[in-house]
């Protein structure tokens, strides 16, 4: 399953992997995804799933994506090892492992699937927003690089990164907001799975100011299948919001939503941070 995007826009540029023998393939960071330390984890999110996708043994298309974040990931090159350890009537099951000098850098499962027609129902509902257009685009800062990457208007929880608040501390950690990739781009797999780690961490939501924060370990489940031909520039309407912190660590959950209101994926992440 080959990207039908061009090579041409910076995303794909970001996650292009060449093939070197079975299961493997080598890669390497790019700057225009940097985060504070290492590379933007959405984009690493989603050279992990680009490495299932573009293997020729990938049978059916992403049901779920979990991806540890084992280390820190250094600007250079890298090895991808993808591996489909069971493949089953319906599902597929892969494990793919990042190495940087034969260290461990990431780790990550993949299912997918061979969907199939069946009853169908959403019990989640998109959070009330007024259409994107009538939303002014935040002004983000230059750094982190992966900022410029996204057009960002945000309904809700803006955060010390897009200029929200005064530095005081916020009561809730939600986050709501219309994003597309810039330049314009179709919505495909490893769009929406870098997509669902484009919150800024929710703790600097609540204690309204910049603390370090990494993502550990991210789940995406994808729900809707994507046309990757289908009109580039359309809006995901995305929010997200923690659960819980304490003891160094947070969880976050998102979801994300096409602009008619299909429900694209959801999202469980788990965030170290050091108050």
């Amino acid at each position: 399953m080959g990207s039908t995007t061009t090579l041409e826009h910076p995303f794909d540029t970001a996650i292009a992997l060449t093939p070197d023998g079975e299961g493997r393939f080598l890669g390497h960071t790019a700057a225009e995804y940097s985060n504070m330390v290492g590379p933007f984890g959405g984009i690493t999110a989603a050279t992990m799933l680009r490495a299932v996708l573009d293997d020729p043994r990938c049978a059916g298309s992403p049901l779920s994506l979990t991806v540890n974040y084992a280390g820190p990931i250094a600007t250079g090159a890298f090895t991808i090892d993808a591996e489909p350890v069971r493949t089953n009537r319906t599902t597929q099951h892969w494990v793919v492992t990042m190495r940087q000098e034969d260290t461990v850098a990431t780790t990550a499962t993949v299912v997918c699937a061979l969907r199939r027609p069946t009853w169908s129902d959403t019990e989640i509902s998109p959070p009330a927003a007024p259409a994107p257009d009538s939303l002014e685009v935040a002004e983000l800062p230059e750094s982190p690089a992966w900022l410029r990457n996204y057009e960002m208007r945000f309904v809700a929880g803006r955060g010390p990164f897009a200029g929200g608040g005064d530095g005081a501390p916020a009561p809730t950690s939600t986050s709501t907001l219309w994003v597309r990739d810039t330049p314009a781009r179709s919505l495909d797999f490893p769009a929406v799975a870098a997509m669902s780690d484009i919150f800024f961490p929710r703790v600097m939501l609540r204690l309204g100011r910049m603390v370090p924060a990494g993502t550990v370990s991210l789940t995406v489940y994808f729900h809707a299948e994507l046309d990757p031909l289908a009109d580039p520039g359309r809006f995901v309407l995305a929010t997200a919001r923690a659960q819980h912190f304490g003891n160094g660590f947070f969880d976050q959950s998102a979801h994300l939503w096409t602009e008619e209101g299909t429900a694209l994926a959801t999202s469980h992440q788990l965030v170290y941070f050091k108050d």
